[in-house]
């Protein structure tokens, strides 16, 4: 084994093109590890932890790109012309639309003078720089970016508002904007739904609810996840509402967060309030469930919450299948479990989605830990083992940090799977695979081995593991949601039509 390491002086690459072509790399054959970054203390601080040490490195600037490959003596040549190959994006396939480059905005906005939206995806030191610069051209801006300050993001997102502007994000990965999605999206139809979402996944997922459901999007509006706190107050959700109570394609204006705080949760629920159109609302783990507005309803649960917008589009109730949750695969399971087998261990690439099967949990069952727990006495960190009820956002900055999320290289949480199989007490293992734009070719398809392991693990001490899995995506998707539904099944998972259900099965499994 041996390592390369080179330097491409002032050679820049988003984050979104990095996290696609590091997954690349780390596929080609030989390779045991490449790790492809800009030379930004912080990645530089990754490296030096998994024990890359090297002057070149030191002496690289953050607008250099560092290239790192661990591979096989003998194939390292063939793995460096590889990741060259795929640097120099020679993978596209013949006829592909040829990508122009700008050095800088000033340049971009003088060849596209009629473009009114930029989306910012720059190391988090430079995005605030970045995405002024926008809003000063008079320019709707997405953050994609994160490590933002809380200071940059407020200053941000008051400067939009004052101009008439939004600030998606930071930390924004969905949207889907007059049909076009960016960065993390599903294939939808179109329609009269408009959804604000202060989570990505979480806004996927209620885009994907309501096609499945029949009904159509007219507009995805994410607004980062901080975006409800008490330092920011909802500025992005609150300007988010308006704009589509005034857009005309809208008819009914569906919201999806985390719980908020409670003071802008007020705030929200009032401008929602004000709009002329029916609002859905649904807050993850909130205990509210009156909104104190006629047009306002609150709703438990992103399924529920999808079904309630479609019906308010004019979407007949009794012509929806529901997708009620299966009973007598509860009492199926159940039978299959020793007294030994007590936990879940659920292992998400989508926050919202951990987040939504965690509260199922809570509901009913005690020693609920996650790295996202709101209860500080049940929080873990990435780097310790699973207890009892572990519910893990593996797309949180804990896991990512020098890392592709896991929608797009699922490598630690497939060492994660194999880890949690291990232990004699688990029952479930619950997981999400996310389709649709920006996510990796065929998540299903690599995650397939692990489980067939980890089921193997089980089975050698004599015990049944009930692996259980929702995959996030539509009939338009690629890869094919059907397919990849198949190939679970033929693995012997357990599949959850949605993200409630899959938190609602996981949780009624082991009451």
């Amino acid at each position: 084994m041996s390592r390369h390491i080179s330097i491409r002086r002032n050679t820049y690459l988003d984050s979104v093109s990095l996290m696609s072509m590091s997954t690349k790399a780390n596929a080609v054959e030989g390779v045991t590890q490449a790790l492809l970054g800009m030379a930004t203390p912080m990645n530089k601080e990754v490296l030096a932890n998994v024990g890359v040490v090297d002057q070149a490195v030191t002496d690289a600037k953050p607008s250099d790109l560092m290239i790192v490959i661990d591979a096989e003596d003998a194939l390292m040549d063939a793995a460096i012309a590889a990741v060259d190959d795929i640097l120099a994006r020679k993978d596209k396939p013949a006829g592909a639309t040829v990508e122009v480059r700008y050095r800088t905005l000033d340049s971009a906005f003088e060849a596209a003078e009629d473009s009114n939206f930029v989306l910012i995806s720059v190391n988090g030191a430079f995005a605030a720089r970045e995405a002024r610069k926008a809003l000063n051209a008079g320019k709707h801006v997405m953050i994609f970016s994160d490590n933002v300050s809380v200071e940059d993001e407020l200053e941000l997102k008051t400067l939009a508002h004052d101009k008439g502007l939004i600030v998606m994000g930071p930390d924004c990965g969905t949207a889907i904007i007059n049909g076009t999605g960016i960065a993390f999206a599903n294939a939808v139809r179109r329609g009269s739904i408009g959804i604000v979402g202060a989570s990505g996944t979480g806004s996927q997922e209620a885009s994907v609810r309501v096609h499945d459901f029949g009904g159509g999007v007219s507009q995805l509006i994410g607004t980062g996840g901080r975006d409800l706190s008490t330092e920011i107050g909802g500025i992005s959700m609150i300007d988010g509402i308006r704009a589509l109570d005034a857009d005309p394609e809208t008819k009914v204006i569906f919201i999806v967060s985390k719980p908020p705080a409670e003071e802008v949760a007020d705030r929200v629920l009032a401008a929602a309030g004000s709009a002329s159109k029916p609002v859905i609302v649904t807050f993850l783990g909130s205990k509210r469930t009156e909104s104190g507005y006629d047009n306002v309803q609150i709703v438990p649960g992103t399924k529920p919450a999808a079904i309630a917008a479609v019906v308010a589009s004019g979407i007949d109730e009794s012509t929806l299948d529901k997708h009620p949750l299966n009973l007598p695969l509860v009492a199926e399971v159940r039978a299959k479990l020793q007294p030994s087998q007590k936990y879940i261990r659920g292992l998400f690439c989508g926050g919202t989605l951990c987040d939504e099967s965690m509260f199922a949990a809570i509901e009913k069952l005690e020693g609920v830990y996650s790295n996202i727990q709101k209860d500080p006495s049940k929080v873990l960190a990435a780097t310790e083992a699973s207890k009892e009820h572990t519910f893990l956002d593996m797309g949180d900055d804990d896991f990512t940090n020098g890392r592709p999320h896991p929608m797009i290289d699922p490598s630690l949480r497939l060492a994660r799977i194999v880890e949690e199989a291990k232990d004699p007490s688990v029952a479930v293992i619950a997981m999400d695979f996310v389709l649709g734009f920006g996510s990796h070719e065929d998540p299903v398809g690599v995650t397939i081995p692990a489980i067939e392991e980890a089921k193997a693990i089980a089975a050698e001490r004599g015990q049944h593991l009930e692996i259980l899995a929702y995959v996030l995506g539509t009939d338009l998707d690629t890869p094919a949601l059907a397919d990849q539904i198949g190939m679970l099944e033929a693995a012997g998972v357990t599949i959850a039509s949605s993200s409630t259900n899959l938190g609602l099965l996981a949780r009624e499994f082991v009451v």
